[in-house]
């Protein structure tokens, strides 16, 4: 059974930094596409980042770019996403998601349960 687990959430004041974690198990890691994906409240998950099994990035979501990068360790089957610079707007649930480097949530399989990020003013 494949498994996400996210941690490294927390409550940030504006122009903060965090590192999000996300561990797999249960899946051949080395070979899985993985993303971040993010949803505020009333609103649609959205995509952050993804990078591919080779360590390729995909395109950020442009409210992201230059703030946060997504990296991976096959070694550990370990994903982060690098969050510089936080803003009030990056308020959100953040989810590790496995299996593409689609923007579409509907492409992928696999979820964690989620990790909340709040960024103060």
């Amino acid at each position: 059974q494949v498994q996400l687990v996210e941690s490294g959430g927390g409550l940030v004041q504006a122009g903060d930094s965090l590192r999000l974690s996300c561990a797999a198990s249960g899946v051949a890691f080395s070979y899985t596409h993985m993303a971040w994906f993010r949803q505020a409240p009333g609103k649609e998950r959205e995509f952050v980042a993804a990078i591919n099994w080779r360590g390729g990035r995909a395109p950020y979501a442009d409210s992201v770019k230059g703030r946060f990068t997504i990296s991976r360790d096959n070694a550990k089957k370990m994903v982060y996403l690098e969050m510089n610079n936080l803003k009030p707007e990056d308020t959100a649930v953040y989810y590790c998601a496995a299996g593409s480097t689609s923007i579409s949530p509907q492409n992928y399989g696999t979820w964690g349960q989620g990790t909340q990020v709040t960024v103060s003013s």
